[in-house]
């Protein structure tokens, strides 16, 4: 059995996961394996700033501290966000796997210019840190939005009719305007809209959180993980810390 557990960032609950949930299509998902997805304790809403960046790291940290020793084979941060990313693969030895940096790295590879197509401005922070990150930088056309609140409870349920429209019309304009070659949704908050998109578009449209499953799938296949020169092991580990923080919702 093969166990990977994902984690939002955010506090959700059960029927919120359900949707997220519902962007693996089950015949993707091998026989023998388990995908269990959670969110934080507490901390953020939607990401909208550094301040929440911050508080997503340390929750993200914490609810990933312990996979190892339930025995899940890998972990994968479901968000473009990549919080806690740095973090966890310092606390664990098993793959821990960001969806941002597999989708920025991924785009990179498909196509000379790539373009993240988002929800709303406030988002900007997450696709400067990863174009700084992932050094691909120079390999960014764009990134264009929509100017629409995301909603991490409802995600696109009951928007459709003009998310998708307002989505389509930005990835057109990054394809012809801005010289893209390869799209990026920019949340798993977005991956409903991909199967409306995907086949309207005359370029790859990258659905981050599947990219970011299937590497986890990949690394447990091939036998890696992350670097240990790069993300040392804590000495002294203080997971205590974390865990006797007060939950708030």
């Amino acid at each position: 059995m093969t166990r990977i557990l994902m984690i939002m960032p955010v506090p959700l609950p059960k029927e919120a996961l359900e949707g997220f949930a519902a962007q693996i299509p089950p015949h993707l998902i091998r026989a023998g394996m388990t995908i269990d997805f959670t969110g934080v304790r507490n901390g953020t809403t939607v990401l909208d700033s550094l301040y929440e960046a911050t508080l997503a790291d340390a929750f993200c940290l914490e609810a990933g501290l312990s996979a190892e020793e339930q025995g899940y084979d890998a972990v994968c941060i479901n968000t473009m966000s990549d919080s806690g990313l740095n973090a966890l693969r310092s606390r664990l030895t098993i793959p821990v796997v960001g969806t941002g940096r597999a989708s920025f790295l991924l785009a990179a590879d498909l196509g000379k210019r790539f373009s993240v197509i988002s929800m709303w401005p406030q988002w900007n922070w997450i696709y400067d840190k990863l174009r700084s990150e992932t050094g691909v930088g120079d390999k960014l056309a764009s990134v264009r939005n929509i100017g629409v609140r995301p909603d991490t409870h409802e995600l696109l349920a009951g928007k459709e009719d003009f998310v998708f429209a307002a989505l389509e019309k930005a990835c057109h304009q990054a394809i012809e305007e801005d010289g893209a070659e390869v799209l990026i949704l920019g949340s798993t908050t977005m991956h409903q809209s991909h199967g409306y998109l995907a086949p309207r578009l005359p370029v790859p449209l990258i659905n981050p959180g599947l990219v970011a499953f299937k590497q986890c799938e990949m690394l447990l296949d091939l036998g890696l993980s992350h670097s240990k020169r790069t993300y040392a092991s804590p000495e002294n580990p203080a997971d205590a810390v974390l865990r006797h923080v007060p939950s708030v919702f």
